[in-house]
């Protein structure tokens, strides 16, 4: 056979493998059919879980750690990534207010808010960051950044000049005053893997909140308080980011970002193939791997798997797709030479129960059937 060059890059499997998990399982499948390739791994993520350690990794960063509190108030204790050439810290939003992190079904969003995450951007700055890169993805809340604001200094009244503590009372807030510092960092970058507006029928609320738990009945009462915070940031601020590609990433803590801390919204896979210099890896190979948990048409709007593949057209390279749960429709079959899935060898039960066996023989299957001549594309 035809030795070919090979980089891997999968996302997570969510709720299974890691990103790096999933690499290493693909690697090990792929070998025990095709020995004699080169194999290059390169773990991805989009700005979710798994984002401060693949990042951090990238950039090098030393890991530090901050005592601050969960979603739902718990003491927990988070990781964040130090780069002290460039002063940068990267901070997993999954790490402090994840919804992977709290016991399903226990609690409501309207319990949660974002609130932890201040700790993790003090503790940043106390150690000399002049930037900060964000991801948000994977979070249990859906407040707008509401917590995050307090934990910043950001105070909120009622009519009556009453402080609120909690985001479900939103609907009632008739004033906000700015803390002494609003700047915590030269430049701060938010991650996001969507594009989401705030509010509204593609907003974070009606999209992404029955994931998390929002209910048809709390869908009104959480918009109501999301727009009106909206509303009285434009009176008082006169500034409106509402409507802005990102706002409703993560429960609208985009627009709390960009809002409370002067953030800047930048897709996470631009991030990821920046500092994993993943152009210059791609010019050099014969054959990418990808793969997430679930692959189908949403994957080509916008998620890191979608837009690696798209990356791989531009550049001519073969693109493979590895999935639990595979859509089939004419879309992906344009977007990937080849798509397998987890479905196709086994139950979605046992593929959960043992995901790193199922995945190597997935890669093993994959293999098997790359033929020796694979059309290798026009180095460019």
């Amino acid at each position: 056979m035809m030795p070919l060059q090979i980089l891997i890059v999968p996302d997570k499997f969510k709720g299974t493998l890691t990103a790096g998990a999933a690499a290493e399982a693909i690697a090990t499948g792929w070998c025990k059919a095709r020995g004699g390739d080169s194999l290059h791994l390169l773990p991805m993520s989009d700005g979710g879980d798994g984002f401060g350690e693949i990042i951090g990794g990238l950039m090098g960063g030393k890991v530090h750690s901050t005592r601050t509190v969960d979603a739902a108030h718990r003491p927990h204790r988070a990781r964040w990534w130090w780069d002290v050439p460039s002063k940068t810290a990267i901070i997993e939003s999954a790490t402090v207010i994840g919804l992977a992190m709290l016991p399903p079904r226990r609690f409501h969003p309207f319990e949660l808010d974002t609130f932890g995450l201040a700790a993790m951007l003090r503790s940043a700055a106390a150690k000399g960051a002049r930037r900060c890169v964000i991801g948000i993805g994977g979070s249990a809340t859906n407040d707008g950044g509401f917590g995050l604001a307090r934990g910043l200094g950001w105070e909120f009244f009622d009519g009556e000049g009453k402080p609120l503590e909690c985001w479900t009372d939103l609907s009632q807030l008739a004033h906000i005053r700015r803390p002494r510092r609003f700047r915590w960092f030269e430049e701060t970058l938010v991650a996001v893997d969507v594009g989401n507006p705030l509010l509204g029928a593609r907003g974070a609320t009606r999209v992404y909140g029955p994931q998390k738990g929002i209910q048809p009945e709390d869908v009104k009462p959480a918009e109501a308080c999301l727009h009106r915070l909206d509303q009285v940031i434009k009176k008082e601020f006169g500034c409106d980011f509402s409507r802005q590609s990102g706002a409703g990433a993560a429960g609208g803590l985009g627009f709390g970002l960009i809002t409370f801390l002067g953030a800047r919204p930048t897709p996470g896979f631009e991030l990821f193939a920046r500092y994993g210099a993943l152009d210059q890896k791609l010019k050099s190979v014969d054959l990418v791997l990808t793969g997430e948990g679930a692959m189908d048409d949403s994957t080509l709007m916008g998620k890191g798997v979608g837009q690696l593949a798209a990356r791989c057209r531009q550049l001519r390279v073969p693109c493979i797709g590895l999935a639990g749960m595979l859509g089939r429709s004419a879309k992906m079959k344009r977007a990937f030479v080849r798509a397998y899935g987890l479905t196709d060898l086994t139950t979605v039960e046992q593929a959960k129960a043992r995901p790193a066996f199922w995945l190597e023989q997935l890669a093993n299957q994959a293999a098997s059937q790359t033929p020796d001549g694979l059309p290798r594309r026009q180095r460019v």
